[in-house]
């Protein structure tokens, strides 16, 4: 009785922790996002507003924001650019040096990316792919999908490396290569940037499965 009631207790703590994890992960880059944006409009609007009063004779109500959201326009532009692409990369070798910028960093531009990515970007599904050798497996992100003249279909998956899932490798694979899987792709992606903390049931269950049909 108590072996068991130990059992549960265990069970219960690893997933009130995963729980914990998984709230973590989403909350801090988010809130350090919120206090970026914060701190970068108070710095303008601190700036701004004794011109506006030295010129105008009183502050602007709004002219912070206003320069802000310019600002971060105007910054979007510039790394959408050949050359803006190529200082963003640079910048973000830098940070990747940083264990606790680099979490932060991907973190935020992933959640970013995948609110404002357009419908035909965004990943279609959650796969299980043999790489990079025969028996082992890794999360995989379906991005297109096509058929061959015979009418078999291959997939083109995205594995991204982990803790930090803005690289990774692109593989077109059999779909018959793959195990499809019900998993969210945001559930995925905790995985990917907990490097394997947040553990997800589905993924040991579809692999428990497969032994089963192998055997």
């Amino acid at each position: 009785m108590k072996h068991s009631r130990r059992i549960s207790l265990s069970g219960v703590s690893k997933k009130v922790r995963t729980h914990f994890i998984a709230g973590v992960l989403i909350i801090v880059p988010i809130g350090a996002a919120v206090l970026i944006l914060r701190w970068l409009f108070l710095y303008i609007d601190g700036i701004l507003q004794p011109v506006a009063k030295s010129l105008f004779g009183y502050t602007v109500p709004g002219l912070g924001f206003a320069l802000t959201v310019i600002l971060i326009f105007v910054t979007g532009i510039v790394a959408t650019s050949v050359i803006g692409k190529r200082l963003v990369g640079f910048v973000e070798s830098l940070l990747a040096r940083v264990p606790l910028f680099r979490y932060l960093y991907t973190s935020i531009k992933q959640i970013m990316v995948s609110f404002t990515a357009p419908s035909e970007t965004r990943f279609l599904q959650v796969v299980l792919v043999e790489f990079p050798k025969k028996g082992m497996r890794v999360i995989g992100f379906v991005t297109s999908e096509s058929r061959l003249q015979s009418g078999e279909k291959l997939l083109t998956v995205f594995i991204p490396t982990s803790p930090n899932p803005t690289s990774g490798y692109l593989e077109i694979v059999r779909e018959s290569d793959v195990i499809r899987t019900n998993i969210a792709i945001d559930d995925a992606l905790k995985m990917v940037l907990s490097a394997g903390k947040v553990s997800l049931k589905e993924v040991t269950d579809r692999l428990g499965a497969e032994e089963v049909d192998r055997s």
